[in-house]
């Protein structure tokens, strides 16, 4: 099966399994976010990794749909954090209906995610749970972090690290693992396959930040510069830090000390990226958690097919324009 093949066996199962229901006014929020789109990426890698290690996918779509309807949920909640209008192309879950109906739905779906995980059996079921527990936690940490940054002036890249492996990555890396323990899969593997989604994981947030500033507007999909307008301290702000001179250091510093939305501020701080070779610097830290990943998954007993689709998956992920 291709991942295409996956993808509609899964949305098939979404539909049987969220429907609106009574009351509507809590269930009509989440059928509305779950059907939006998004690229499904994580319960589709849940799905394949049961696969490949020898298990029945199908007995995975519980699972799948338990990360699916959690990353969901986190979605809904940062959007309420961020104020944000849009998600997808479409109005946000709280400005379509309102702030509350925003936080219950979304507290219902956290609760949603912990009754999927009730189809399996207790062993797998504890395995599955202290895994998903620990990664949610983690998740939460992540937006923390990410939100004490806004207003801190000593972020370090170590920190960054910290912040995108748990607000993004871990998500990935429990996604991989959790279709692994439903294989029955050993330990071992089950831990590999897991840091082998860990360092993508990075690497693809990584990618995001280089796409930000570097992207092509026509296939990007979102305004570039975008995280220089937000005054973002991602990894490319983090590391023109350490190299710039004092005398270009007063000029960067005085563009994100100001809510500037302008294509000028843009432009300035892209030309100091490019004056001290930054996107290359991200280019050769991003190869650097990308082969960690491959290793990783060379170093499972998972058969040459599935090593193939999963290199080939992190490369598709890593060349993207979007």
């Amino acid at each position: 099966m291709n991942l295409a093949a996956y993808k509609q066996e899964f949305l098939v199962y979404l539909e049987k399994e969220i429907q609106v229901k009574e009351p509507k006014n809590l269930y009509e929020p989440i059928h509305y976010i779950l059907q939006i789109g998004g690229k499904r990426l994580r319960p589709l890698l849940t799905l394949v990794s049961c696969n490949y290690f020898n298990g029945q996918y199908k007995n995975a779509l519980p699972a799948a749909l338990a990360i699916e309807v959690f990353h969901n949920f986190t979605l809904v909640h940062d959007d309420i954090m961020d104020e944000a209008p849009i998600r997808r192309g479409k109005t946000t879950v709280h400005k379509k209906w309102d702030l509350n109906r925003g936080i219950l739905s979304g507290d219902a779906m956290m609760l949603m995610t912990n009754q999927l995980m009730e189809h399996y059996e207790p062993k797998k079921f504890k395995g599955l749970m202290v895994l998903f527990n620990k990664t949610a936690l983690e998740v939460c940490e992540g937006q923390q972090y990410d939100v004490d940054f806004e207003n801190r002036k000593d972020v370090s890249i170590p920190e960054y690290i910290k912040m995108i492996t748990y607000k993004t990555a871990v998500l990935v890396a429990c996604s991989l693992k959790m279709g692994a323990i439903i294989a029955n899969t050993e330990v071992n593997d089950a831990n590999l396959i897991y840091d082998y989604g860990l360092q993508l994981g990075i690497a693809f947030q990584l990618q995001d930040d280089y796409l930000d500033t570097f992207g092509d507007v026509a296939t990007f999909g979102k305004q570039i510069g975008g995280d220089i307008l937000e005054n973002k301290k991602t990894f490319l702000y983090l590391k023109l830090l350490e190299v710039i001179s004092d005398k270009d250091k007063l000029i960067l510093l005085k563009w994100f000390k100001t809510k500037d939305k302008s294509d000028k501020k843009v432009k300035e701080v892209t030309n100091l990226y490019i004056k001290y070779g930054i996107s290359e610097m991200i280019k050769q830290e991003i190869d650097i958690y990308t082969q960690s990943s491959y290793k990783s998954l060379q170093n499972t007993s998972m058969n040459n097919e599935g090593k193939i689709f999963f290199t080939q998956l992190g490369n598709n992920l890593l060349n993207r324009t979007v």
